[in-house]
């Protein structure tokens, strides 16, 4: 019976693991294209040159 127990904690352990890190995933290919976006549609300064779209 203990067996048993511990196969399911283990099955619902990587389960988890494994819904977290794929929502991991789709979390950075969004960040990934939010930057891209940003990278690609920032303006000018006054001065002709690029501007820095992040503030840090």
């Amino acid at each position: 019976m203990l067996a048993v127990v511990l196969v399911l904690l283990l099955a619902l352990l990587l389960f988890g693991l494994g819904f977290a890190l794929k929502a991991l995933w789709w979390i950075a290919v969004i960040v990934l294209a939010v930057w891209l976006v940003g990278f690609v549609a920032r303006g000018t300064t006054a001065g002709g040159s690029r501007a820095r779209w992040y503030r840090w």
